[in-house]
């Protein structure tokens, strides 16, 4: 894999914390990640009697706890695909991120069930006012699949979008009806050594869903590059987190962000997402073992990879990776 060129790095990087002189390396940086720390500790406190026997009251209430949901088997699923229909869920609470996005969380129907998403899946939401067509549309919780009791939407307003002007309405006490989970692109841990996210606004729900499964897993290695486009720093969402991840794990994740209408101060790239800066920022496409990914509004499926024609039909590869020379099977569209 090529070195990214330091210049292009420094311009890219308004958002990283002393990272421009790291490069990516197989393994994690030296002493390892927090998550790693407390895998480790977990599994030596569990495999040693004494542990147990003179830790405090609470450490022995959550080995107790850990050794009852393993024998009782995996937790329930509130969403089971397939034949079920849709669920109505209650809006337990509404949070505003930004001046157009804001956060829904929907109680699930029983408190110790998970939702039931696989990564990478979506859920479809629907909603229908009398006499009228129901409105149906796709989203991708931006809760961890292992969250029990309730999932989290991040939803950005649009001024003609019919089912995000229907939830920034609601209040919470409402419901909303959802289907699920919508299977996207399979992910096992080393699926591919490198991924990319190329993401625009909302789009950028599926590459959380799908990065967090990545460095949540201790066993998976996989390299990860996000290009992300907005017009405005406000509108870069889910950033503390993908910055955790950056903190964390900065041998293996990087993220470059881009923004239509920066402030004075804005180091990164502006405009929007070129050819020069994927060029310089992804992995080669002739590393065979890679993945592009790409999410967003529809122009920067025209700009970046073309549209899919459905959502079993990924239509052919066009625009900006297929000039870099990337192939039809190293791009995924969600």
């Amino acid at each position: 894999m090529k070195m990214f060129a330091r210049s292009a790095f420094r311009a890219a990087q308004p958002l990283k914390r002393n990272l421009i002189s790291r490069s990516y390396a197989t393994e994690p940086a030296k002493g390892g990640s927090s998550n790693t720390l407390l895998y480790t500790l977990g599994a030596v406190g569990v495999a040693g009697a004494g542990y147990y026997f003179f830790a405090s009251p609470s450490a022995k209430d959550s080995v107790a706890a850990k050794a009852k949901e393993a024998a009782s088997g995996p937790p329930k699923k509130a969403f089971t695909g397939g034949d079920q229909g849709f669920i109505s869920l209650l809006l337990k609470d509404v949070q505003i991120i930004n001046h157009n996005t804001k956060k829904f969380i929907f109680h699930l129907p029983e408190d110790d069930q998970v939702s039931g998403m696989a990564v990478a899946s979506a859920l479809l939401t629907k909603y229908q006012y009398e006499g009228q067509k129901p409105v149906v549309r796709p989203y991708t919780p931006t809760s961890d699949e292992d969250t029990k009791g309730f999932i989290e939407l991040v939803v950005k307003k649009y001024p003609n979008g019919p089912m995000s002007t229907h939830l920034h309405d609601m209040v919470p006490g409402q419901r909303l009806d959802f289907k699920g989970p919508l299977p996207k692109y399979p992910w096992t841990a080393n699926k591919h050594d490198h991924i990319a996210l190329i993401a625009g606004g909302t789009g950028i729900t599926p590459m959380y869903q799908l990065a967090r499964a990545i460095f949540k897993n201790p066993d998976d290695k996989t390299k990860v590059t996000l290009v992300f486009g907005n017009v405005s720093e406000e509108d870069i969402l889910l950033k503390r987190e993908f910055e955790d991840l950056e903190n964390t794990y900065p041998n293996r994740f990087r993220a470059f962000y881009v923004l239509d209408s920066p402030p004075k101060e804005w180091t990164g790239a502006k405009g929007y997402i070129t050819k020069d800066l994927l060029k310089t920022v992804l992995p080669e496409p002739k590393n065979e073992n890679i993945k592009v990914f790409v999410c967003g509004p529809p122009g920067l499926y025209k700009a970046i990879s073309g549209t899919k024609v459905s959502p079993t039909d990924q239509g052919e590869l066009s625009g900006i990776l297929k000039e870099l020379g990337y192939s039809k099977d190293q791009v995924y569209k969600f």
